[in-house]
């Protein structure tokens, strides 16, 4: 396969990525719904995912103990900022959370130019700029200061951070297959949920029977479709593109996610959160913006 091959590709599933996350939010909503408040349906979600991925990954058990260290913590990392992303939902409106998780490419330009020394072209510098305004606007759509209010909120941004930290050190050092990766990920997020569940919530108790085995159910379909399967290809597209690619391109959760709230829980942004949304996804495209027209100029 070519590498321009290659490269198409890992470009359309990260696009479906998104667009299947774009719906992540209702099952997590579900399980809250059944009795699983705060963090503890996350971590139920993360923990069915390491079961399903565990027989697959003791096969890979030397290439994950062979792989270099940073490389296993980029990803575990990744599968953190996740975490952290899916129990905002629980605290805060869709895509409100899906939007500030989104200023993803500009930490990863930041970082990518201050940390890793890459090439930052002009527009990116504008895109940070859009980025940051588009952040303060939506943020003070109610007359406040532009601030992340909640724990939805503030988890939602600094998972966004996160994924930025996390996506650079996977394509700076990541030599896993999808598999092993996808388990790794979903180790990382299964701790991070599990520290994060009884801080913010107690454990629930009196359960009915009948909705614990719906819960379970529920959890082992979301862990193995999203955290299994679409993490597997995701890591897989991830190390063939630059990070701030990535960002853009799984910029359909944002479309998906705040049409499915709207549509399925009635929520609504107000015309502020518009604003600056559209201005958050206006970095996105400014940031990978040069990269295309390089490509094109080729």
């Amino acid at each position: 396969m070519t590498q321009d091959r290659i490269t198409l590709v890992a470009t359309a599933i990260v696009v479906g990525t998104g667009a299947l996350w774009g719906f992540y939010w209702l099952p997590v909503r579900a399980l809250a719904g059944m009795g699983l408040p705060g963090a503890w349906g996350t971590a139920l979600i993360t923990v069915a995912a390491l079961v399903l991925l565990a027989p697959l990954a003791i096969g890979r058990r030397y290439q994950i103990a062979r792989a270099n260290r940073a490389a296993l913590a980029s990803v575990a990392l990744g599968g953190a900022a996740f975490a952290l992303y899916s129990i905002g939902f629980v605290y805060g409106r869709v895509a409100i959370i899906i939007l500030l998780y989104f200023l993803t490419p500009v930490w990863s330009t930041l970082i990518g130019r201050y940390v890793m020394g890459w090439h930052t072209p002009r527009l990116r510098i504008v895109a940070i700029a859009v980025g940051l305004v588009g952040l303060a606007v939506m943020l003070s759509a109610d007359g406040d200061i532009p601030v992340p209010r909640g724990a939805g909120e503030w988890m939602a941004l600094l998972a966004g951070l996160l994924w930025s930290v996390a996506t650079t050190g996977i394509r700076a050092k990541s030599t896993l297959d999808p598999v092993a990766a996808a388990f790794i990920f979903a180790l990382g997020a299964a701790v991070a949920a599990l520290m994060l569940a009884p801080v913010l919530e107690p454990w629930p108790v009196g359960i009915p029977l009948e909705n614990a085995g719906r819960m379970i159910g529920l959890a082992l379909v979301t862990g193995g479709f999203w955290w299994g399967l679409s993490v597997a290809s995701l890591m897989w597209a991830t190390v063939r593109l630059e990070p701030a690619r990535v960002g853009i391109l799984l910029m359909t959760e944002v479309l998906v996610g705040a049409a499915s709230a709207a549509l399925l829980a009635n929520e609504h942004l107000a015309r502020l959160e518009i604003i600056g949304g559209a201005l958050v996804l206006c970095a996105g495209v400014l940031e990978v913006w040069p990269a295309r027209r390089s490509a094109l100029g080729r």
